[in-house]
């Protein structure tokens, strides 16, 4: 599955930090349920690689790792199960990691120069990021003149008041959110809070 076809499945990837293994297939189901079937599991937790594990078995979630820095990330989460890896930024062993592993990726993009790179090396879907903080919608606009075969997953800053701006744009296919998951409703295992929340961003 290419990342392009990953990204055209949903408007919103929720972008996960998960502490709590016990949490990883409720959380996962209501944001499927709500129909947001594609996930993001960052690694900035110590449980990281076995919540991905288990969100994988959710049936209909594609469960991808986010915050992928170094080629043993590429490993440790195609190892994991992970369907596809997202990073900030991109190193030339990354995507040689990458290749090699059959992983789909993600690259992290904030200039022009770094989108020319990765359409030099065969990418067409990018992320960008931080999106607000690298121009947001304004500079988007501006890529897509020049480069207006690339599409962008944009994340960083995006919150439920912004990201259909973001979607309205032809160069955009999704974005990645952290705010489908407020830190009080997973507190309280609120899951059809979760669910109502993931199921707004569809309509």
């Amino acid at each position: 599955m290419s990342v392009r076809s990953i990204c055209q499945q949903v408007p919103v990837i929720p972008v996960l930090v998960v502490k709590d293994l016990e949490i990883a297939q409720p959380l996962a189901l209501a944001l499927v349920k709500g129909g947001l079937h594609v996930l993001e599991v960052t690694l900035r937790t110590s449980v990281a690689l076995e919540v991905i594990r288990r969100m994988s078995e959710v049936p209909g979630s594609i469960v991808g790792a986010g915050t992928v820095l170094t080629p043993a990330d590429v490993k440790a989460v195609k190892a994991a199960g992970a369907a596809f890896a997202v990073s900030p930024g991109v190193t030339e062993r990354l995507l040689a990691a990458a290749e090699d592993a059959g992983l789909a990726l993600l690259p992290g993009v904030a200039t022009v120069s770094e989108v020319m790179k990765l359409v030099e090396c065969g990418y067409d879907t990018l992320k960008f990021f931080p999106a607000e903080a690298a121009g947001g919608v304004k500079m988007l606009k501006s890529i897509h003149g020049p480069l207006p075969d690339v599409r962008f997953c944009p994340t960083g800053g995006i919150s439920a008041q912004t990201f259909r701006d973001y979607l309205a744009l032809p160069n955009v296919l999704c974005v990645g959110g952290s705010w489908l998951t407020p830190a009080d409703k997973v507190a309280a295992h609120d899951w059809a809070g979760i669910e109502a929340i993931a199921r707004s961003t569809i309509v």
